[in-house]
């Protein structure tokens, strides 16, 4: 190895020089960067990352970037919160939310894995990079893009949420609407980073844009004071959070920074787009593609890149996967709101809703720390919630009409049952 990290094939081990490649001519099987751990020993400790940046740059030293790398794109570093009231509703006394929500810029963890994958894109030399995207990784690109003067082309499928195409377009990214679902835009994109020699985050760049989400790991081991949780609920859409979080535990136990552990990994999933949960329940070890019928489109990815890994990751680890119904994830969005004040988009309504399931059918013990990953803001799949909520009529600004207001409530409350404490 001539860098502190390089390519390697996750099937036969074969190893390639750092370059925008993500498939193994020998096998065609997956590459992912390997580090080179003995170098980084001295370099990630807790006194350096505690010296670090206030965001996901202070992990660099196992991130795939040169050591001369200035970071241009800060994200990560979200609040790992206790979740007291939501762990009273459904049984839980030890539940911490994650909550990459307020991940910046644009509100979801792809900030993380694009702020890597951007870097080594300039390192290759891109002057144009791209993605296909179910939403959030198109705002996190364009955002990203915009901010190191890069040109963008993103592929979306073309029923994507108005406020996701939105936060799109307002970065100057080209956006492109297929008539199709993720799977055709990101066999598009495989096609078109070949012919026009363009860094595609999601394809050719795979490797190294992966590489982001181990951030979300290592945070948590770091917020819960360097330990691990028992166990860690995580949405599936291609399947690469849950397998790059396991292997940043398996880098901190590595390094000596936490005591080893065994922690259980959940993954979530919507029934409407159900293929790794599916293959875990039917003790399957490879993906039966499905076509995405889901609100949550964030996780609509029929046949998922990663399924496999992320499959073997909650198997070996005696974890679990679920998946819920569109009601279930509008209400779980609810619940999540309205228990710790947090807005979530329909991903982390999957989540918290698989959660709640977990422990109703005993795979997590009520005292077992757990922690549920939300991954996207609830500000951008508004539309789900159309209808949930009527408008009052406006009140004049005097006591007794808010007095009379008041009364109006009351009454409709005990008409409904609900029991008024004033």
């Amino acid at each position: 190895m001539t860098a502190s990290y390089e390519l390697r094939c996750k099937e036969c081990g074969k190893c390639y020089e750092n370059q925008p490649l993500s498939i193994c001519d020998s096998c065609f099987s997956p590459l992912e960067v390997s580090f080179d751990l003995d170098y980084a020993r001295s370099r990630f400790t807790r006194d350096a990352i505690s010296a670090g940046p206030l965001n996901m740059w202070r992990y660099r030293a196992l991130l795939p970037v040169s050591d001369s790398y200035v970071p241009t794109t800060p994200a990560g570093l979200t609040p790992l919160v206790e979740a007291p009231r939501l762990a009273k509703r459904i049984g839980a006394n030890n539940l911490y939310i994650k909550n990459d929500a307020v991940c910046m810029p644009t509100l979801s963890f792809k900030d993380r894995v694009v702020a890597v994958a951007l870097a080594n894109a300039q390192a290759f030399g891109f002057d144009t990079v791209g993605c296909s995207s179910t939403g959030n990784l198109a705002n996190a690109v364009a955002a990203g893009a915009a901010r190191l003067g890069l040109k963008t082309y993103i592929l979306v499928p073309a029923d994507l949420e108005p406020a996701k195409i939105l936060n799109t377009q307002v970065y100057g990214a080209t956006l492109i609407r297929i008539d199709g679902n993720y799977d055709h835009c990101n066999r598009l994109c495989s096609q078109i980073a070949e012919k026009y020699n363009w860094g595609f985050v999601n394809v050719n760049l795979r490797p190294y844009y992966a590489e982001g989400s181990k951030t979300v790991g290592y945070e948590i081991a770091e917020q819960l004071g360097w330990r691990l949780p028992d166990n860690v609920v995580v949405p599936m859409a291609g399947g690469s959070l849950i397998t790059k979080i396991k292997k940043a535990f398996s880098e901190l136990i590595a390094l000596g920074l936490v005591k080893e552990k065994h922690v259980r990994f959940f993954g979530a999933q919507a029934t409407g787009c159900s293929p790794i949960s599916t293959a875990v329940k039917n003790g399957a070890d490879g993906i039966e593609p499905q076509r995405p019928n889901t609100i949550a489109r964030s996780l609509a990815i029929g046949n998922p890149a990663d399924g496999p890994y992320a499959i073997r990751v909650i198997r070996e680890t005696g974890g679990w996967a679920e998946d819920v119904s569109d009601i279930e994830i509008v209400s779980a969005i609810q619940e999540l709101a309205e228990t710790e004040g947090i807005f979530t988009e329909t991903a982390g309504g999957v989540t918290t809703a698989v959660t709640a399931r977990l422990y109703a059918h005993g795979r997590i013990k009520p005292d077992e720390l757990t922690v549920s990953c939300i991954t996207g803001n609830g500000l951008k799949t508004t539309d789900v919630l159309t209808g949930a909520y009527q408008q009052s009529v406006p009140v004049r600004p005097r006591m007794s009409d808010f007095v009379t207001y008041l009364e109006e409530q009351q009454a409709a409350l005990t008409g409904a049952g609900v029991e008024y404490v004033s």
